[in-house]
């Protein structure tokens, strides 16, 4: 059965074997622990929680009240491999959590599935939790040209990226390329790079940017990001890590990249195979069933 409310999955709670996956929706994941308590439950697995950092003080309250209520989560399925952050925010204990890949959304049938020929600038894409200050004062020691998609600043503080410089203030090399959000766009975005850049906060508790990052891949494209759930957990030769927040080593690392040919295309190479391995949506529903089955299985 599928369920798109808290209601729509209770109608099925008297059912002794169900269980229920929550995706994507921590909404829908609280709901549920707040009506499920106190009477025989269903079990509850959440898939790709996007949880953030408190940093306020109602935040902090806030998060007080979502770790009760995570707490009645009998499971956690994530896209990266390391929990420790959320264990010290939210309270979630690493053996209530496991890793499945995600895939790249242009495997779904909406894209080449051929690698783009290379092109001609370092992009910095995305809206989650994403840097742009960091990759404005790496690349504007650089002589090479960089780009970013048309930024929407309303988005892009909805979803938590640091974005305070002033358009008119960007550095002179980076070009603003326009962005209707359409697969198109990103296909045309991301073909043109030469380096693609990922550059996250610190604070970042879960796998951010993880779907661009798959997407380059797929196009053939040498990924650059930083250190963090995601990306180190997840990867090895498949991309280029640099710690976060830190510009000079992020605009070393873009150096290194540009100039050194092989370690630029194996690095696209081996992120290629990476991507295309993953498959699409039904390889990642049946890599979800099968970690879901195996839980079950080890919880009897």
């Amino acid at each position: 059965m599928i369920a798109d409310s808290v209601d729509g999955f209770l109608r099925c709670a008297d059912r002794p074997d169900a269980v229920f996956v929550v995706n994507c929706d921590p909404g829908i994941t609280y709901g549920l622990a707040r009506s499920l308590l106190g009477r025989p439950k269903p079990a509850l697995i959440a898939v790709d929680m996007v949880l953030r950092q408190p940093e306020t003080i109602l935040s902090r309250i806030a998060c007080m009240r979502k770790g009760r209520l995570l707490r009645r989560v009998d499971h956690f399925i994530h896209y990266f491999r390391d929990t420790t952050r959320l264990d010290r925010v939210f309270g979630i204990p690493p053996g209530k959590s496991s890793f499945i890949p995600f895939k790249a959304n242009l495997a779904d049938g909406k894209g080449p599935l051929e690698p783009c020929e290379e092109g001609s600038y370092v992009l910095c894409l995305g809206r989650s939790l994403r840097d742009f200050d960091t990759f404005f004062s790496a690349v504007e020691s650089l002589p090479f040209p960089a780009a970013i998609a048309q930024p929407n600043v309303r988005e892009l503080a909805a979803h938590g990226a640091r974005f305070t410089r002033p358009l008119s203030r960007l550095p002179p090399n980076v070009s603003i390329l326009p962005d209707d959000n359409s697969t198109e766009a990103q296909l045309r975005l991301l073909g043109g790079a030469k380096l693609v850049v990922l550059p996250i906060l610190k604070k970042t508790l879960v796998a951010s940017g993880i779907s661009t990052c798959l997407n380059a891949m797929l196009l053939g494209k040498c990924v650059i990001a930083s250190e963090g759930p995601g990306t180190a957990d997840v990867f090895g030769r498949e991309l280029l890590v640099v710690p976060p927040e830190d510009p000079a080593a992020l605009a070393r690392m873009i150096r290194r990249a540009w100039e050194d040919d092989e370690l630029r295309r194996s690095t696209a190479e081996a992120g290629r195979e990476a991507a295309r391995a993953l498959g699409g949506e039904a390889e990642l529903y049946q890599r979800m069933v099968e970690r879901v089955v195996e839980w079950r299985r080890k919880r009897r």
